[in-house]
């Protein structure tokens, strides 16, 4: 059988007693957003001790940095991904990003006590950023997250409508972006609804079950947040191209 590269970068990583936590399409994958990549996108505990045990697994599976800006601490903590690609046979060609932090988003301490535990068949423990977390890290500028969103939240909604909690109707009321399923949650738990359109006031417009007024408000909000996320990267990217030119 040939081996899974995924799952050879994620049990390495787990033999080192890494932590990390899988977000990006791998993750979307898991909570049932099937989306296909060959890269492994993380986060980690930008601790010295954490990151030595990641240089030791990146080492095992023949990772090297194949851009700027190289693997420091200091570039971690302000918000830059540094990139790997692996030459290990099992995993040859797998990319690896690596971050620690990220916008709208918890410390990692916070994501670790909150993080999903897996196990696979070979025993091997991922650990998966929990999905309000990672339904967050997906709010950028890039066009393909945005259709992502709205397949977690919707996976989420259809797997667990029968039996959720107040607090997950709550967050499927604040996150769901799909116009006729928005409708459909504030009509049947309205009051939660209400309350929570002090802080999401397209819900006005799901529990009047005006569908286009709720679906140009939810393109203002996305294009609210591609916003944000570009004025977040325009000065990390600005340093990138600082480094890229002095290497030349």
């Amino acid at each position: 059988m040939t081996p899974n590269p995924i799952l050879k970068v994620l049990s390495t990583l787990s033999r080192n007693r890494v932590r990390y936590l899988l977000m990006g399409g791998q993750a979307c994958v898991f909570y049932g957003a099937a989306e296909f990549s060959r890269d492994t996108d993380i986060v980690v505990l930008a601790a010295a001790e954490n990151l030595d045990r990641l240089s030791a697994a990146l080492e095992e599976l023949q990772a090297e940095c194949i851009a700027v800006p190289p693997f420091e601490a200091a570039f971690l903590n302000r918000g830059h991904a540094i990139r790997f690609r692996c030459h290990h046979r099992e995993a040859s060609g797998m990319r690896i990003d690596v971050m620690s932090v990220l916008r709208g988003v918890p410390a990692f301490d916070i994501l670790w006590e909150r993080r999903v535990t897996l196990q696979d068949p070979s025993d091997t423990q991922i650990q998966l950023l929990a999905l309000s977390d990672l339904v967050k890290a997906k709010k950028t500028q890039r066009d393909k997250d945005w259709p992502m969103l709205r397949r977690l939240i919707e996976a989420d909604i259809v797997q667990h409508r029968a039996t959720a909690p107040q607090t997950q109707i709550r967050f499927w009321l604040e996150e769901c972006r799909s116009p006729g399923l928005l409708m459909d949650l504030a009509k049947r738990h309205e009051q939660a609804a209400a309350e929570l359109a002090a802080v999401r006031p397209l819900l006005r417009c799901a529990i009047r079950g005006d569908e286009n007024a709720l679906s140009e408000a939810l393109t203002a909000e996305e294009q609210e947040q591609r916003a944000a996320d570009r004025a977040y990267w325009a000065p990390l990217k600005a340093e990138l191209e600082q480094l890229r030119h002095s290497r030349r």
